[in-house]
């Protein structure tokens, strides 16, 4: 089944299961704070591994304690699709392992 954008409605009850989680510009965005740069750069790398499982992936930004990600589905024009979600939902799972908030 071809991916098709998300209505607005579904993007927001979809938001609405994800605290902190957000749609900027026509993208899934989440910034998580970390203890230390290493546990930040950890979390990338587990980010980059649920990626390439999925064949999905966000735009990251490492800083010293902080990892950000936006993504959106390019092969439906930059909009928000169900695969956005898919991703948001796996890191947001993975996070708190790595002591992110």
């Amino acid at each position: 089944m071809p991916l098709e954008p998300l209505s607005q409605k579904d993007i927001e009850d979809r938001l609405a299961e994800l605290p902190g989680w957000s749609v900027d510009d026509d993208r899934l965005t989440r910034s998580y704070r970390l203890g230390t740069h290493f546990a930040a750069a950890a979390l990338v790398v587990h980010i980059a591994q649920v990626q390439d499982e999925l064949d999905h992936h966000s735009d990251l930004t490492l800083g010293y304690n902080t990892v950000s990600l936006s993504v959106n589905t390019h092969s439906v024009g930059g909009a928000v699709t169900e695969k956005d979600f898919e991703l948001a939902e796996k890191v947001e799972a993975l996070a708190p392992g790595h002591g992110a908030r």
